[in-house]
């Protein structure tokens, strides 16, 4: 499906988003809930990539020999 709403976001200034949907067979509350979730994914993947940094550091400062409960609390 995402395959389908990205087709959609990059033609939507050709032709209509109704037009697209129909189409395509596609709801277009889908498509919008689609749209307006991606804010929301680019910064949990942004939090997630910041988190993973951290958890390197952490674990490369103590000389690879922390595990997940002392990692977990230098957190």
């Amino acid at each position: 499906m995402t395959m389908l709403y990205r087709l959609i976001h990059a033609e939507k200034a050709n032709y209509p988003i109704v037009l697209l949907c129909r189409v395509l067979q596609v709801a277009r509350s889908s498509y919008y809930a689609w749209r307006e979730g991606e804010a929301a994914r680019q910064a949990r993947r942004a939090a997630d990539d910041a988190l993973a940094h951290e958890i390197t550091v952490l674990h490369i400062a103590s000389r690879r020999t922390y595990g997940v409960p002392r990692i977990h609390a230098g957190l």
